[in-house]
């Protein structure tokens, strides 16, 4: 898929109908995975667009707040630059606001769609431990299964970050089986074979994720997943 680029709105000709073009090209290939399910990277990146969009609007030094992660220095610099050098030319800066207040409405509609798919999938969602839990529940397993029997198995780390004096949780995973269920192989016969060949965590803390539905696994389920999960460890430890 074509990415837009984060200065796309000012970029080259200032134009309504020409940047109103481009920007429906892009929203169409992102709708048609949002048709199949799929949410992402595309949800994550057309929040960002939506996002830096109001920022420019707002203002420059809101994008040096919000975006520091995703807008690299000389990205920052050059909106800035943009800004400055637009905010003084009053037919070009009616017309760019022509583009941003158009486009982040036509985005917010985009948005929905993908939205109600995410939270469709993540109220259906149902998180449970399995077996006796330990004290440390920052680091083990957890079973992905979709439809009746098919599991995927997956090593999870949760860590702290501070970001303006609040502390958010993130979750790092790597695959390590797709296995079957079946009477004789539940997820407690799985947890005890992990803890028997994976010796490095004697005693983890592991939680099966399952939906009855099947979506997408690395471009829906497991993104929603791994946040649930956070979501469902953090409030146990709360």
């Amino acid at each position: 898929m074509k990415n837009l680029s984060e200065t796309w709105f000012a970029e080259g000709y200032i134009d309504f109908e020409l940047k109103k073009y481009t920007l429906l090209a892009y929203l169409q290939q992102v709708n048609r995975y949002f048709n199949e399910n799929k949410l992402y990277p595309q949800l994550a990146d057309v929040i960002f667009h939506y996002n830096n969009l109001v920022g420019f609007r707002e203002n420059k030094k809101f994008l040096q707040e919000h975006f520091p992660k995703k807008l690299t220095g000389i990205q920052l610099e050059k909106l800035q630059f943009l800004y400055e050098q637009m905010v003084g030319d009053d037919e070009l800066m009616k017309e760019l606001e022509e583009i941003i207040n158009y486009s982040t409405s036509t985005i917010k509609e985009t948005i929905n769609n993908g939205t109600e798919i995410y939270e469709f999938i993540e109220d259906k969602l149902v998180i449970m431990p399995v077996g006796l839990m330990p004290l440390d529940i920052n680091e083990g397993y957890f079973f992905l299964s979709s439809g009746k029997k098919n599991t995927r198995v997956y090593y999870y780390r949760l860590s702290f970050f501070e970001k303006r004096d609040e502390k958010y949780r993130s979750i790092k995973t790597s695959y390590i089986d797709n296995l079957c269920r079946s009477m004789s192989n539940t997820y407690e016969t799985i947890k005890a074979d992990l803890i028997r060949h994976r010796v490095e965590l004697p005693n983890p803390a592991v939680y099966a994720v399952e939906i009855d539905l099947n979506f997408p696994v690395n471009e829906t389920l497991l993104p929603i997943a791994k946040r649930s999960l956070v979501k469902y460890i953090s409030q146990q430890a709360a």
